[in-house]
């Protein structure tokens, strides 16, 4: 068994509650906890492994499939399992039905729901939204409610009141003033890296779990043993840079997984803080992040942009999304109007803005690329505030949204060796993308060794 924390709506409280139920659990020395997060977030997932000490992995039918999504959840497990659900109970990808929905992912992992009520500005009220809840799809099982902004003790009276003819369980009440603000900017919260009074929030947040829940009734919901580990068979041994820094830290866990379970040494390095790449890297990984918000500390470090770019013209396999291909520009035009140059592989500006490009995108490949062949279709994610000032004269992908109707120009650049695109991808019901990457960065180490040895012979 585990639980499933979900939302009435959006901004109800899902984040607060699923860290404050994380924090508790994770100060026991004996309990182990594993997290996972429905949806393509990047952010909320980095919350939960810096409370749990454990990678939180995302579940997500659409960037991979209702198949991925149980083998993940049984493949990682620990003592206790908690899943942060997304947006409203039944908000699903296109709105017309609960497709890649917290309800959806209930149904595909027959788990139970907390779900978390908004008690401001109601009382009795709370009873039909209850109710409604909880009857609107038979198939699921919501095991109690969460309370969050409870007035006061005779607001709580009332509540309970209005709720006890429903026979649903309160499993915890957060008072108004309990809200942990943490910050947050124009992609979502902050990142963890970027917030130096973490553990004193943690520490708050610790606080309330252990004591705004009834853990007598929460416990045997997330009770959990994991299953067997997959693998996949190893492929010859590739150094990859990957780069991690306040700048660049969007990043899937099963990502990371697969690339070393086929046979990649995985190398951190900093585009921000360090001179050059790596030594005897064979590959480079550029994910998404926050490069418009660290622009100066990239440009500043002339160093690093011109070792990527030596790299990249030399014929490195070059992985880019989002972020990434950003980097790849010539410059950034941050929110603020300043323009920075960056590394120049690619003839073209990425400049901030207002308008907010969300949502899946079904691919298809333009051109072939170190991940993909002509035709290939693919499924990712968009979410970025930058445009570019140019298109490649030949995009990489053609893009369509999760409701085929909506249609998108072509986008993304492959150039040399370099795949980039704003698109974020998960590995876990593709793995032959990561495959494919791999098998050109042990080609190009074998091609470059092949032309040093004719060189000195």
């Amino acid at each position: 068994m585990a639980l499933i924390i979900a939302g009435e709506r959006s901004g109800v409280g899902k984040t607060t509650v699923t860290l404050a139920l994380l924090a508790a659990l994770g100060r026991s020395p004996s309990a182990s906890v594993q997290s996972f997060k429905v949806g393509p977030d990047y952010i909320d997932p980095m919350f939960h492994s810096y409370v749990t000490g454990r990678a939180c992995r995302n579940l997500d039918p659409v960037l991979t499939s209702e198949a991925y999504v149980q083998e993940c959840f049984a493949r990682h497990g620990a003592q206790y399992a908690l899943i942060e659900g997304v947006m409203g109970l039944f908000d699903g990808a296109s709105g017309k039905d609960d497709t890649a929905s917290t309800a959806h992912i209930a149904r595909l992992l027959n788990l139970p729901i907390a779900l978390i009520l908004n008690c401001s500005s109601t009382s009795r009220s709370i009873a039909a939204i209850a109710h409604g809840y909880r009857s609107f799809d038979p198939r699921i099982h919501v095991a109690g409610v969460i309370l969050n902004r409870v007035g006061s003790d005779r607001h709580l009276e009332l509540l309970t009141q209005a709720l006890e003819p429903l026979n649903l369980p309160i499993l915890g009440v957060l008072r108004r003033q309990d809200n942990i603000a943490i910050p947050d900017r124009h992609l979502g919260l902050v990142p963890t890296a970027e917030l130096s009074d973490l553990d004193e929030a943690i520490d708050r947040l610790a606080h309330l779990g252990k004591t705004c829940f009834d853990w007598e009734k929460l416990l045997p919901l997330l009770a959990y043993r994991s299953g067997g580990i997959a693998t996949a068979p190893p492929m010859a041994k590739v150094r990859l840079a990957i780069a991690q820094d306040q700048a660049f830290s969007f990043y899937y866990a099963d990502n990371l997984d697969l690339l070393r379970q086929l046979g990649a040494e995985l190398v951190p390095w900093s585009p921000m803080r360090d001179r050059e790449l790596p030594e005897n890297v064979q590959g480079l990984y550029l994910g998404g992040g926050f490069p418009e918000v660290f622009a100066r500390a990239l440009a500043e470090n002339g160093s690093a942009r011109r070792s990527v770019q030596r790299a990249i013209e030399s014929g490195m396999p070059t992985y880019a999304e989002c972020g990434g291909l950003m980097y790849l520009c010539e410059q950034i035009v941050d929110f603020d109007e300043n323009a920075y140059p960056m590394v120049g592989i690619f003839p073209a500006t990425a400049t901030m803005g207002k308008r907010l490009t969300l949502g899946y995108r079904q691919a298809t490949a333009l051109q072939n690329s170190p991940l993909v062949q002509v035709g290939d279709r693919f499924w990712g994610h968009e979410f970025h505030r930058s445009s570019l000032s140019e298109k490649s004269d030949r995009s990489l992908l053609s893009l369509q949204g999760y409701d085929s109707h909506l249609q998108f120009p072509p986008e993304g650049w492959q150039r040399h060796q370099v795949h980039a695109s704003y698109v974020h991808l998960h590995f876990g019901a593709q793995p032959h993308l990561a495959e494919r990457f791999l098998q050109h960065c042990a080609v190009w180490q074998r091609n470059l060794e092949a032309g040093l040895a004719l060189r000195n012979s």
